[in-house]
């Protein structure tokens, strides 16, 4: 919908402009190659898989401890099973068999909890840091904007409502994706922090 209303602005402005249309100066930045060659989206995947790994971990634990309750659980049903088995002992083994569970139903709901929480925290984690990296993104193109009194800015790495490519054909020297991509890796290395989004003025928004 957005793209649609971008090239919907985009015809507005070249026909109000009528015979000076030539005069406005076009950019275009592949956004997904931005994002792909970024070195703080390549250290945000990195932090996700490994709070994804130690939770699938943690969740493993979880679960062989509720396969060794389910086990004893299984263990005295076959106990239970034996006929020369006293009623005393019966009814302690039943008594303890229902303690288990009841440990077991415990242990299980603990587990879809658990599960639940870590989703929500690594979708919230993803969200965060994407957040940051599109904002870094949004500053470097907006200050080439600037510099370069760039009147119009397109993606052209998506495709528009009807499957093709928002941008068909662009001169090479409209292009500034690689531009895009030193500026924002050339402080690599300085500062591996996760991203996140800034406090100050925010800049104008180039990504749909």
């Amino acid at each position: 919908m957005k793209k649609h209303v971008i090239l919907t602005l985009l015809a507005a402005v070249l026909t109000s402009a009528g015979a000076s249309a030539q005069n406005i100066k076009v950019g275009t930045v592949d956004m997904k190659k931005v994002f792909e060659s970024y070195y703080k989206t390549k250290e945000a995947e990195a932090k996700i898989n490994e709070s994804r790994n130690s939770a699938k971990k943690d969740l493993e634990d979880r679960m062989e401890l509720a396969k060794k309750v389910l086990d004893e659980i299984k263990k005295i049903d076959e106990e239970l099973q034996k006929p020369e088995l006293s009623k005393e002992s019966k009814e302690q083994k039943a008594k303890l068999r229902s303690e288990k569970a009841n440990e077991l139903n415990g242990m299980d709901k603990e587990i879809r909890e658990f599960q639940q929480q870590r989703e929500k925290q690594l979708q919230e984690q993803s969200v965060r840091m994407r957040a940051g990296i599109v904002d870094d993104i949004n500053k470097v193109v907006s200050e080439r904007v600037k510099a370069e009194n760039y009147d119009i800015v397109l993606d052209k790495s998506g495709p528009s409502l009807n499957g093709v490519p928002i941008v068909l054909f662009s001169r090479e020297s409209y292009e500034f994706t690689d531009a895009v991509v030193t500026a924002l890796n050339k402080n690599k290395g300085a500062s591996s922090s996760e991203p996140k989004p800034s406090s100050g003025d925010k800049p104008k928004k180039v990504i749909p």
